[in-house]
């Protein structure tokens, strides 16, 4: 499998650096594209650099490189996760607004009919953000904001930012064994 990850600035960094850890995990082969803020929250928030983050990538990209293969409909991928998904990148998704690769890379991935998976990180939410995701969900994109559950009694941060990966890889169609699977009531 291939996939395009995608990490913005919006906070929540972790979940970025699951999710790269799950795919590396399920041999996934991983283009990145790190925005420049995302580089600064991943210090901020979990003290990581960019390049700790593209050490668990297969190929990684500048936000400025518009050659770059993954901005292609011809580059063949199984989808696009951008995780987290600042609300300035879902805006610009949302109105084919491509002045970087996240964002055309992710204009590509809507026009070639393939998954594209964002997680939207910003709270509360505005008529304008719930516009924006309205109009990428009407386009086949899957809205995933970081929605804890509770069900599996999670005990730790750690557990509840495995349950949102868990639940981006079961969408990708990869095996997880992040979290335990809902069995109905004991």
């Amino acid at each position: 499998m291939r996939l395009v990850v995608a990490v913005t600035g919006a906070t929540g960094a972790v979940y970025a650096v699951k999710l790269l850890e799950a795919l590396k995990a399920n041999n996934v082969e991983v283009h990145l594209i790190i925005s420049r803020w995302a580089e600064r929250t991943l210090e901020l928030e979990v003290g990581l650099t960019a390049e700790d983050m593209r050490g668990k990538a297969a190929y990684s990209y500048s936000e400025d490189d518009l050659a770059a293969p993954v901005s292609s409909g011809s580059f063949q991928h199984d989808g696009m996760v951008i995780v987290p998904c600042s609300m300035k990148t879902l805006a610009a998704i949302a109105h084919g607004f491509c002045d970087n690769l996240i964002a055309r890379t992710a204009d590509v991935t809507i026009k070639e009919g393939r998954k594209l998976i964002l997680v939207p990180r910003e709270t509360p939410l505005s008529a304008i953000h719930l516009e924006n995701m309205l109009t990428l969900s009407r386009l086949g994109a899957v809205i995933m904001p970081p929605m804890p559950a509770f069900y599996y009694h999670p005990q730790s941060v750690d557990d509840l930012v495995n349950h949102l990966v868990s639940r981006i890889l079961d969408h990708l169609g990869l095996e997880q064994h992040l979290v335990p699977r809902w069995e109905g009531e004991l």
